[in-house]
């Protein structure tokens, strides 16, 4: 008879501790599907875009400098802005236009 008290007892306890965890947990997997997984497409898409950099594409800066790519070398992209030349690193380019090539 004590041996059937006491697996209930576990049983219970085992029922508590699922109860209290489990809305936990599954808060947890719905803010990774809904604030982290897109954020990590978002940047994965921008380091696409300042990787696939090329001489002739325009650009805005995050500073809101609009110019064309001139020079692009490992970690830096010199654009042309009306008649001057800047030097940028590549993260601070947030916007590209590809050239058309006909």
């Amino acid at each position: 008879m004590y041996f059937l008290l006491e697996t209930a007892a576990e049983t219970s306890v085992m029922s508590i501790l699922l109860s209290n965890t489990l809305p936990f947990v599954v808060v947890l997997v719905v803010m990774y599907f809904m604030l982290i997984s897109p954020q990590k497409k978002r940047e994965k898409k921008l380091t696409d875009m300042r990787n696939g950099l090329e001489i002739g594409d325009g650009v805005v800066t995050a500073g809101g400098i609009i110019g064309r790519i001139i020079s692009v070398k490992e970690d830096t992209v010199v654009i042309e802005s009306a008649s001057s030349k800047i030097r940028l690193k590549r993260w601070a380019i947030t916007e590209v236009e590809k050239l058309d090539v006909e």
